[in-house]
């Protein structure tokens, strides 16, 4: 190496003088030949000088080349141990990942298990009541359910602790502080009676769970002012008696379904202009069955007095028909059967009047019913066609809309009926009263006129 250098460091001094050489320029022909001369000698060392430049390298690189193949036969004999040792493990590998599969196989099932309970139990534990008391319990069972890796004996545990601290809270009436959402929209800290998982009260009104706010609702609607009472006494009880109290089996379904089920006035209102037109003609037949009811009782109370008085008086129907006859008049029987017929058709007028309107509003109603049910079954069906038939709630919504008007048909028109035929039955005696008046009445006059006759 060091010869190198030095030979690199002559060549390096010799090439400059080789070159000021080469530009000198020769006087004569002498001087040219000397300068040949000179040049050869330069040229021969310069030659020499580079064989032992290739001299060196050649040395360098078999020097190299021997180092290499030795590095080349200890890496062929490192690679070829390694192979056998990967070979060895891989072998290794296989053994103990069997028996690791074989080892883990309940282990698996378990995880399985656990993943599959923790989904249901989480469901179960975020519409739970409970959560309102004890929130934030889903986290832990989201975390179990999407975990990749074994569950610890801990999180089994905890898993476990948890659910049973939800079997034995739902057998449980606790007492407890938490913000309310009342039905004016204000958010209240008040005390809350929680009856297991089913039932939740705080001043006597009835509460609803959200799961997805995690919070108690006032219901918009309370139940019975019976139900509230009994929720009320139970909240006021401080000792260990045995007291009455509401449970909803459904969990807060039946309580939230208050809030959605219609009251008479909405009731009505769904209606429509159909359903006021007949509350309309039941109450004008309610008047009129009112008051035709009064004048047949004022009419029949003096026709029971004019049956018991000889006297006749022009303030009934029967002394007005009996006001007909009259003993100085000589009657013969088909003249006084003929006036007391005329007296009767006078009379009969007064007495059933009203009665064909009732009849006639008692036919209307059902028909104006029907007729708003065929309404809105076409607005339903409208809104089929517009929105199509995925949400049941639209459809069943809009025929329930449908039949409120003939649900308001039939109960106009039933009791409107009901007192046409109480109210014809009632003139109908009157009616036969006068015809048995006047019937008697002919008979008399017909057995005084006989009489008279054999005299």
């Amino acid at each position: 190496m060091k010869l190198a250098i030095s030979t690199l460091f002559l060549s390096l001094l010799i090439l400059p003088s080789l070159s000021l050489l080469a530009a000198e320029k020769p006087e004569n022909l002498d001087a040219l030949l000397k300068q040949v001369k000179r040049e050869r000698v330069l040229e021969q060392q310069q030659n020499k000088l580079r064989e032992a430049e290739f001299v060196t390298a050649r040395d360098d690189q078999a020097r190299m080349l021997a180092e290499a193949k030795v590095q080349l036969a200890f890496e062929e004999q490192r690679t070829e141990l390694l192979n056998q040792a990967f070979h060895d493990q891989e072998i290794s590998l296989a053994r103990r990942e069997a028996l690791l599969q074989e080892k883990s196989g309940s282990l698996g099932e378990l995880f399985g298990t656990v993943r599959q309970m923790a989904n249901d139990s989480r469901s179960v534990l975020e519409n739970s009541m409970i959560s309102a008391q004890k929130p934030d319990r889903e986290k832990f069972l989201t975390s179990l359910a999407e975990h990749k890796q074994q569950p610890t004996i801990e999180e089994l545990r905890e898993f476990w602790l948890m659910l049973q601290e939800e079997m034995t809270e739902s057998a449980k009436v606790s007492r407890f502080s938490a913000p309310i959402i009342t039905a004016q929209g204000k958010v209240e800290d008040r005390e809350v009676t929680r009856i297991g998982v089913f039932t939740a009260f705080s001043e006597g009104k009835f509460l609803r769970y959200l799961p997805e706010t995690g919070s108690l609702v006032e219901l918009g609607r309370q139940p019975t002012e019976r139900l509230q009472s009994l929720v009320a006494n139970f909240e006021a009880t401080t000792d260990s008696s045995l007291q009455p109290v509401v449970i909803d089996p459904t969990r807060g379904a039946i309580m939230a379904l208050l809030v959605l089920a219609p009251d008479l006035k909405e009731r009505i209102q769904q209606g429509g202009w159909i359903g006021f037109i007949i509350l309309g003609l039941g109450a004008i037949g309610l008047i009129i069955a009112l008051q035709r009811f009064y004048s047949l009782t004022v009419v029949g109370r003096g026709v029971a007095r004019q049956q018991k008085s000889t006297e006749a008086s022009l303030k009934n129907p029967l002394g007005r028909i009996l006001s007909v006859y009259s003993d100085t008049l000589a009657q013969d029987v088909e003249t006084l059967s003929l006036k007391l017929d005329e007296a009767i058709l006078r009379e009969i007028p007064k007495i059933e009047r009203g009665l064909v309107t009732l009849a006639i509003l008692a036919a209307i109603s059902p028909m104006l019913g029907l007729l708003g049910t065929v309404s809105g079954m076409i607005e339903t069906f409208q809104s089929i066609t517009l929105f199509g038939t995925g949400d049941p709630k639209l459809m069943s919504g809009g025929i329930s809309q449908a039949l409120v008007t003939t649900e308001l048909g039939l109960a106009v028109a039933i009791p409107i009926l009901l007192i046409h035929s109480a109210l014809s039955s009632k003139s109908n005696r009157l009616v036969q009263i006068l015809d048995e008046e006047s019937a008697a009445l002919i008979a008399r006059n017909a057995e005084k006129q006989n009489g008279s006759i054999s005299e």
